[in-house]
């Protein structure tokens, strides 16, 4: 992918926007980190920024659930991307759904420079809503690539993150103890009984 565009010189680099969706445990950060690792074999530079809220795994590194790990650069607005992506070929961005709508701007001037742009990020919260700009990155991409993991209950690819724990915070970090992934079917039967749990 993008073979072309990767062996052309920075003079003649076109700045464009991809973006990684899918559910949680789907490969959107594992699918980040290979093209990241592939641009830096080509001797592009790059760099790769994550929301400072974000650590799971690691402050500094992005890493997949699978363990894969690249350098990044934790940030706490979108804009100061802006002022750090100078001089750079590839910019990365992990978690994208948790950033400030600015985001979408910042890519748009990031591709404008001729910086190829990849982001990541849930495309839906756990209510299987939007999730912050993610709809508004896909709608501006060159290239929407969605990720699928498979459902927990019934083995079909998942459509969502089902929360498990109780809490309607949106934005509530967690991996397997918090989250499953379920298909839109078995997505629809854990919600329906937890309501009725909480009728009785």
């Amino acid at each position: 992918m993008f073979s072309e565009r990767d062996t052309q010189g920075p003079s003649r680099r076109r700045g464009s926007i991809e973006v990684v969706c899918g559910s949680m445990f789907s490969g959107k950060t594992e699918e980040l980190i290979r093209r990241m690792k592939r641009a830096q074999f080509a001797k592009q530079r790059v760099e790769i920024f994550k929301p400072a809220l974000d650590v799971r795994y690691s402050v500094e590194d992005v890493v997949s659930h699978d363990h894969n790990v690249i350098q990044s650069t934790p940030v706490e607005s979108s804009q100061t991307i802006l002022l750090l992506a100078e001089n750079i070929d590839v910019v990365g961005i992990d978690e994208a759904q948790f950033f400030d709508m600015g985001i979408v701007e910042v890519c748009k001037q990031l591709a404008n420079r001729g910086i190829r742009v990849i982001c990541a990020g849930l495309d839906m919260d756990f209510k299987g809503e939007p999730f912050g700009p993610m709809p508004a990155l896909m709608a501006i991409a060159e290239d929407v690539y969605k990720t699928h993991a498979i459902c927990v209950h019934c083995g079909d690819l998942a459509y969502v993150s089902h929360r498990l724990v109780s809490s309607e915070k949106r934005v509530l970090l967690g991996e397997t103890e918090s989250y499953e992934p379920l298909c839109r079917e078995c997505y629809n039967r854990a919600i329906a009984l937890e309501n009725a749990e909480k009728a009785q």
